[in-house]
């Protein structure tokens, strides 16, 4: 067992830990990146489309691409990799962390003053969907269906059916189709599509896949492997409907039905959660209820766009340095409160300690010509029009901290009458 020391400890080495890392070095804190997998980038190095960097780097990037460029900044920073090392457990004892790590060399323990969770989200599974039948062969997450094309060269399958119309889901259709599957349709529980509508476009709508809306797969068929899976379609409670049962063979199901922030490791820590986010309360630094915890990327909420990714990484990294360099003073803070239509927004306080912030969230459903209300009490402090709003993209609004009077603030949203 080894023991070491370090003043920023960064758990995970996808796009989010790496910004967290390389910003933290900035700030010359000397950190330690921690990821379970052999090489960086996380999910980006299966991500084989285009489509990021668009934001941050102003062209159409692969998610390899993407990655390097964070992945050589990283290496020409001071920031010590432990990679093929899996976090077994962080504890916090007075002012500092204790993060124990399983390494191919030994356990390790580090001693740090501050700590960025940067474990990304997970998928949800068939027993989460409540799908009924057995669990033959021929059932795979969306993201697993992705690894074992595009990085080990493997087919998932033939015949393939798909619930959920997720970006990942939206786009292994396509990419099945190119490498020869046979996608017979993506079947969509709500009434509108989960992915960007340049998803629906791209990647169904050109390669001419149905997309059957209100419906989803209510049991899989088959022993060893899936033979056909059982089709409904559902009423406004997604409650199948008696009587529209329909039999697809297939061999094949992928499953696409959302994505849940990974907070595993934090949650013996007792922290305050997000019922919105399905993840913890965080403030625009992404610092947890416990202080000099922070959480940042897909681990604090599921963003849209990996650019926004690294954007909040970053401030997370460089704000758990600074807090680790030197001891801080307690500045008046004030919650957020979501209503209306908002699916969930983000932070969940702001630390008056800046001239403003970003504040990001979805909207709860499709809405035309609709307003979006800041509040400070009973005082309008900002409104802001959109003439379309869709969950699946995330919105953001910059607000300015010297309007804020009061110990909280409030966030609207609603339809213009």
């Amino acid at each position: 067992m080894i023991e070491l020391n370090f003043d920023v400890v960064v758990i995970g080495g996808g796009p989010s830990g790496l910004a967290s890392a390389i910003e933290a070095d900035k700030e010359c804190a000397k950190v330690l990146l921690v990821d379970r997998e052999k090489l960086l980038g996380g999910i980006l190095k299966q991500c084989i489309h285009d489509g990021f960097g668009l934001t941050r780097y102003k062209k159409q990037m692969s998610g390899p691409s993407y990655a390097e460029l964070d992945i050589l900044a990283l290496k020409e920073s001071k920031v010590e990799v432990m990679s093929n090392a899996f976090v077994l457990k962080l504890s916090k004892n007075n002012d500092l962390f204790t993060t124990t790590i399983q390494t191919d060399k030994g356990m390790a323990i580090v001693k740090s003053k501050s700590v960025v969770v940067a474990t990304g989200c997970r998928e949800r599974t068939k027993a989460q969907v409540c799908i009924h039948g057995n669990r033959p062969s021929g059932i795979f997450n969306a993201g697993t269906a992705q690894n074992l094309v595009n990085l080990q060269g493997v087919m998932p399958g033939k015949n393939i059916v798909i619930l959920g119309s997720g970006d990942i889901g939206l786009i292994m259709a396509r990419r099945l189709t190119l490498e020869g599957a046979k996608v017979l349709g993506v079947y969509e529980a709500k009434a509108t599509p989960s992915g960007l509508e340049r998803n629906i476009h791209q990647c169904l709508e050109d390669f001419n896949i149905p997309l059957h809306l209100s419906c989803t797969v209510t049991k899989v068929i088959g022993d060893e492997r899936v033979e056909a899976v059982e089709v409904a379609k559902v009423d406004e409670r997604m409650t199948p409907i008696s009587g529209t049962e329909k039999i697809i063979p297939c061999d094949t199901l992928v499953l696409s039905v959302g994505l849940i922030p990974e907070i595993e490791l934090i949650k013996p820590l007792n922290l305050k959660l997000n019922r919105r986010t399905q993840s913890v309360e965080v403030d625009q630094y992404g610092e947890t209820s416990l202080k000099n915890l922070f959480i940042a990327g897909n681990a604090q909420m599921v963003f849209d766009l990996v650019d926004y990714v690294s954007e909040k990484s970053k401030i997370a990294g460089a704000k758990a340095a600074k807090v680790a360099l030197k001891e801080t003073e307690d500045v008046r803070a004030v919650t957020v409160e979501s209503q209306g239509d908002i699916l969930f927004a983000s932070p969940n306080r702001i630390t008056l300690d800046s001239k403003s912030v970003k504040l990001f969230f979805r909207s709860a459903k499709d809405m035309k010509d609709s307003t979006l209300t800041i509040s400070d009490g009973s005082k309008v402090i900002r409104e802001i029009k959109y003439s379309s709003l869709l969950p699946p993209k995330m919105e953001s609004v910059v607000l300015a901290l010297n309007q804020i009077e009061s110990d909280k603030i409030t966030l609207s949203l609603s339809e213009d009458k």
